[in-house]
């Protein structure tokens, strides 16, 4: 009986939280620091001119991730605008050693195909994984 009484309890709380931090599992937009507004998805989301392998060549590996032998994933956020330029870069995700940094660089050199919604170019966020395997 205890045992379901401290369950609905941290429930309540955590429902009691979520409401009162105002978010919603339905909204879909982000808003940057700067106010803009970027969509989760679109019709068609962007894509890298030239495929990942143009993002992989962007790519160094740091120096200081290869003598300790680092190895792994960095997960990114990338806000791509109308244009296909590349805003922002946020990482969800990191490893450290410096492959954070070399991720985000290796994005903000890419160009992208713009998000479209009904024809139309739009801002659009979107997630990447970057590998760093010696």
């Amino acid at each position: 009986m205890e045992m379901k009484k401290g369950f609905w309890l941290a429930i309540t709380f955590i429902v009691i939280v979520f409401i009162s931090s105002g978010q919603s599992f339905a909204k879909n937009n982000y808003l940057t620091p700067g106010g803009e507004e970027y969509l989760a998805f679109c019709e068609d989301m962007p894509s890298i001119i030239g495929g990942m392998s143009a993002l992989a060549k962007n790519v160094s590996y740091p120096s200081i991730a290869k003598q300790a032998k680092l190895e792994g994933k960095v997960y990114l956020l990338a806000f791509i605008n109308e244009r296909g330029s590349v805003d922002d870069v946020k990482v969800v995700k990191g490893i450290g050693g410096g492959c954070d940094e070399a991720a985000i660089n290796a994005v903000k050199k890419c160009k992208f195909n713009p998000g479209k919604n009904k024809g139309a170019n739009c801002k659009v966020k979107l997630s990447l994984t970057i590998n760093f395997k010696l």
